[in-house]
């Protein structure tokens, strides 16, 4: 998580809520139950007083004028039944401060406070009071917005460290978004909570076990969403799992990482499992090798989170990367499903070889700021790559080669599979003497555009037979309306509320991807590898050239 704020945000008070009150939508942060019973009683209130006030003026305005005459326009004491309206408005507001404090259901006390009201005024002598003016109240009760009923889903959403960076920039927005294209519930309501911890690692029980205990309803569901990194080491990350799953259920924690919900990794699984055209060459027959590239031009995060203590590796290599290739990799689920789906990718996490330190390089961005002394004392490496492969009969002998950095030439991400060459090609001397050049690939890019492409051998058009690599092209801003592409936190934030989980990391998943990384992360301390330095807008480290020259596999000439 950028940028994020340590701390998590009070609950707003009463009086800086009637500015919002009438808002279409509402971010806030603090505890669950404060948020909602003010919310949602502060609207109820809202709702009643205006429309109690609406129906006095539409009904009974005539009376109320022949009234003042007949007590003369000198007289300054407000009729009975005005002090009625008025006590009916203070016990609605008295009602909201007690349903505060209990944490009881705001709008059925907002009814039955104007239910109670309606006796009182029943009980001032009728002398006083125009027969008419038990109606309106009446019929007040009925406009005053209920709990949620079985067709109206209800949601309350609180973010937990809403000052910070993350919740600002990231959060608010896609929620705000969703909101706006209608796929979250209008009604302010408690029968199902969303939690969104934007803390940091540190500060994650500390909020979220107190959340379990008391801020959890019992008429819906509760779900808890945690940002990367998810744990130090192993053994922080098991700790940390074990307390939380000693108060929340399996199915309650979201793990989210926003990488995941590009469109680049929500279309894996469907243009392998529904193009009969791929699936049968998914495998190590067909297969020579893989690539997955992330890459970012930008440093501006790497002084305050890639130079303290998580590095690149336990943040973008644990989530984004292992879970890229678990997808990939992965055997036909049985369905759809997010049990079914994780269940498959952490059968790949698990079958991942030991990664030996001799097949990993590591990289570090040079410091431009004039705080190299600084900066060089510390091993955190801000670029990393290494071959894995995966020990299992699909992919036995395929390596798969990792690429990722920060502060390098371009923004990339992107999947690049190298096929084997055609046995016993009768072109191959038509390209002459580099035979990569007559290897297909296939590429799935998310940056620097969106893109599928395709690379195939063709004849060049004329006379004579020249052979050439051509790539079939899907560019998604050619085919779609890619300017109203929603932001991967939408994409998994909607996850959330439909309860699909494929994209978010299951317990054993989160532990069999450390137990990939903490025997190298291990080897690298021991050792106290140096990092490699390279030059900000560079292409990285040279020796990630000779791994992947020692690996067999060849790099793209754009990288």
């Amino acid at each position: 998580m950028s940028g994020l704020a340590a701390s998590a945000s009070a609950a707003p008070s009463l009086s800086s809520w009637s500015s919002l009150a009438t808002s279409r939508f509402t971010p806030v942060a603090g505890p669950a139950p404060s948020f909602r019973t003010q919310a949602c009683g502060l609207r109820c209130w809202i709702a009643a007083k205006l429309k109690l006030q609406k129906a006095l003026k539409r009904h009974h305005g005539c009376q109320l004028q022949r009234n003042l005459d007949a007590r003369g326009r000198g007289n300054d004491k407000v009729p009975d039944y005005l002090e009625a309206a008025s006590l009916t408005e203070k016990r609605s507001h008295w009602n909201m401060h007690l349903a505060y404090d209990s944490g009881g259901e705001m709008a059925n006390t907002s009814s039955d406070t104007l239910d109670s009201s309606a006796d009182q005024e029943k009980s001032v002598p009728q002398g006083h009071i125009p027969s008419e003016i038990s109606s309106p109240v009446q019929k007040e009760e009925s406009a005053v917005p209920r709990r949620h009923s079985n067709n109206e889903p209800s949601l309350c959403i609180a973010v937990i460290g809403a000052t910070g960076e993350l919740a600002r920039t990231k959060v608010f927005p896609a929620l705000f978004a969703l909101y706006y294209s209608g796929f979250l519930p209008r009604g302010i309501g408690a029968a199902n909570r969303i939690f969104y911890l934007a803390v940091p690692q540190e500060a994650l029980l500390d909020v979220a076990l107190p959340l379990a205990d008391g801020a959890q309803t019992k008429q819906g569901w509760n779900r808890i969403i945690i940002e990367k990194p998810f744990g130090f080491t192993g053994l922080s990350s098991q700790r940390v799992t074990q307390s939380m799953l000693s108060r929340f259920e399996e199915k309650q924690i979201y793990r989210i990482d926003h990488l995941l919900g590009k469109d680049l990794i929500e279309n894996l699984t469907v243009l392998r499992f529904s193009n009969l055209v791929f699936e049968p060459l998914w495998s190590r027959t067909y297969i020579r090798n893989v690539q997955v590239v992330f890459s970012e031009e930008t440093s501006n995060e790497i002084q305050g989170r890639y130079f303290g203590n998580y590095g690149i590796i336990r943040d973008i290599v644990h989530s984004h990367i292992l879970q890229t290739i678990a997808l990939f990799a992965m055997e036909p689920p049985v369905s759809l499903d997010g049990e079914d789906i994780r269940d498959e990718k952490v059968k790949v996490l698990r079958s991942i070889r030991k990664v030996d330190l001799e097949d990993v390089v590591l990289g570090q961005l040079k410091d431009t700021s004039g705080k190299v002394d600084r900066y060089t004392k510390s091993m955190t490496p801000t670029y990393f790559a290494a071959a894995m492969y995966i020990d299992n009969a699909r992919w036995d002998g395929v390596p798969f080669f990792i690429r990722t950095g920060m502060g390098l030439m371009t923004n990339r991400a992107e999947i690049r599979i190298q096929f084997r060459h055609v046995p016993g090609n009768i072109y191959r001397e038509r390209f002459g003497h580099d035979i990569d050049l007559d290897t297909n690939e296939l590429v799935l890019r998310d940056q620097p555009e969106e893109a599928i492409l395709l690379k195939v051998n063709n004849k060049v058009p004329g006379l004579g037979l020249q052979v050439d690599a051509s790539e079939l092209n899907l560019l998604y801003r050619d085919r779609y309306n890619t300017e109203v592409v929603p932001d991967s936190y939408e994409h998994l934030l909607l996850d959330v509320l439909d309860g699909d989980s494929h994209l978010f990391m299951r317990s054993d998943e989160l532990a069999a991807a450390w137990n990939v990384l903490t025997p190298i992360i291990h080897e690298i301390d021991q050792n106290r590898v140096a990092p490699e330095l390279y030059e900000a807008g560079d292409r990285g480290p040279i020796n990630a050239y000779y791994l992947a020259a020692k690996h067999g596999v060849r790099w793209d000439d754009d990288w």
